[in-house]
């Protein structure tokens, strides 16, 4: 069989990248074509992400890609962020990042007027005042002028996907992170956001994973699952239906997937949200902050003149466990998903002031905030996963986390401890292949997703890590259960 090419493009809350996937028929191939920045610029008090940088950076790497005949091409990307558009099909203004401050108090605002529990059923996603509902609702709230001009949204990977097709719509995956789309129908929730004041005639068509929108210099556009998160659960390489997975970057993003959403009170109350997934699953999972707080300290040391490479500081956390072997009896615990740690800044203070609010000594070393960080990444997923098969009955015999974080070997190890479930880490470039895969799919190289998953069951690069000190890690979490509580 002739190698097939096809370009995935993935652009990550810190960078981006494009890369060349060939697929021979037997295994995918991955060339890496252009790596880049992904950085958000501060402007008069917003904070926005410079969306024509990227733009500029997804045209070089396909450039580089073209001796290598690909055909296809799409852009995945972060989930609730979005640009608006106006009648000529222009950008109004830069896309807003979801940690700016715009947001604060919307969900209380939203809560008021149509109700908590409508918002839940009509869209069966978590609360997280970044969502895009409650980005659109600041500008309602602010009278901004450029609802009164705009005349499409689009998340920011399908406007990527449009200027490079020129078809403006949104992908069922990428536009069921916004918490304004009804899981169920594949619709947008109309009637809760007209009363919310939203303008729904800005909304766009849902199209699925694996439609092709157009063309790019004479390569055709296929949208992926837009979502990264989407994209990375496509190349999970699972063999069973009874796995979990955490996709770890930035964002940890640990889940189940399912054929049908869970929309009731118990998952309400347990906050999970119900996202879409490819060929017809839905991804009912948690987001916890993840990675965040362990680059925001690298960057806070680094500013101190202490550069450490990601390496160097997962060194550092397992000096720290090697001294005492396990987790200790005396270690510090923060909740990843506090609101102190969603916007930038200086994340070592801000994880001394969580640890003292809490009675708690807070580490005193690069090593140990690290490790405080892993370890409470841990059990903050053990916390998750018991919600998770809590609300959905689903037993989890095998953990897969996939993506750049599946590199930090140390949480991986923490993961399985605290769990008590075997953890496979990798692939680490799972958004890509699954970019690539959805792509392959839709040009008929790959049967299906169930093929697809063989694949990479048979081909991915991956580690096993067996549980242990099992005993200890449940006395840990039962003491970060309270510290949590706390707050």
């Amino acid at each position: 069989m002739a190698k097939r090419t096809v370009l995935a493009i993935d652009l990550g809350a810190e960078s981006g990248r494009v890369m060349a996937v060939q697929f021979d028929g037997r295994t995918l191939h991955l060339t890496p074509l252009h790596q880049f920045p992904n950085k958000p610029a501060a402007l008069n008090g917003t904070l926005y992400w410079d969306v024509l940088a990227l733009w500029r950076e997804i045209q070089g790497g396909i450039e580089k890609g073209k001796s290598l005949h690909p055909v296809s091409l799409g852009v995945d990307g972060w989930g609730v962020d979005f640009g608006l558009l106006d009648r000529q099909g222009n950008l109004i203004s830069n896309v807003v990042q979801y940690r700016d401050g715009r947001t604060e108090g919307m969900m209380e605002k939203a809560f008021a007027r149509v109700g908590q529990e409508t918002i839940y059923a009509q869209t069966g996603i978590q609360f997280a005042r970044l969502n895009s509902l409650y980005q659109l609702l600041s500008l309602v709230e602010s009278r901004s002028p450029q609802l009164e001009i705009a005349h499409t949204f689009l998340t920011t990977p399908d406007l990527f996907n449009y200027w490079l097709s020129g078809t403006a719509v949104s992908e069922f995956t990428i536009a069921s992170t916004t918490q304004m789309l009804n899981p169920r129908t594949q619709e947008w929730a109309a009637d809760m956001l007209a009363a919310l004041g939203i303008p729904t005639y800005i909304l766009p068509a849902v199209v699925p994973p694996g439609t092709q929108l157009g063309n790019y210099q004479s390569i055709p556009v296929i949208a992926p699952a837009a979502h990264d998160t989407g994209s990375a659960v496509t190349a999970v390489p699972t063999t069973t239906p009874h796995y979990a997975y955490i996709s770890s970057g930035t964002w940890s993003l640990v889940g189940l997937e399912l054929n049908q959403p869970i929309i009731n009170e118990a998952a309400r109350r347990a906050n999970l949200t119900n996202e879409g997934g490819v060929y017809g699953t839905i991804r009912l999972l948690k987001n916890v902050m993840g990675l965040w707080l362990v680059q925001q300290c690298r960057a806070g040391w680094a500013k101190a003149g202490q550069a450490y490479s990601y390496d160097d500081l997962e060194a550092l956390a397992a000096a720290e466990v090697k001294q005492c072997q396990t987790i200790s009896p005396q270690a510090a615990f923060v909740n990843p998903d506090d609101p102190l740690f969603l916007p930038p800044g200086d994340h070592r203070e801000y994880i001394r002031q969580f640890c003292l609010a809490t009675n708690q000594t807070p580490p005193a070393t690069i090593g140990a905030t690290v490790r405080c960080i892993l370890e409470s990444l841990a059990l903050t997923y053990r916390d998750a996963l018991q919600r998770l098969q809590a609300v959905s009955g689903r037993s989890v015999q095998i953990i897969h986390i996939v993506g750049g974080g599946s590199k930090n070997r140390l949480l991986n190890q923490m993961t399985a401890n605290a769990t008590g479930i075997p953890v496979m880490a990798g692939p680490v470039e799972a958004s890509v292949l699954g970019n690539a895969i959805v792509q392959l799919i839709a040009l008929g190289e790959l049967r299906d997703l169930q093929e697809a998953r063989q694949l990479m069951a048979e081909t991915a690069q991956w580690q096993l890590y067996e549980p242990a000190d099992t005993a200890v890690w449940t006395e840990a979490y039962q003491r970060y259960q309270t510290i949590v509580a706390r707050r």
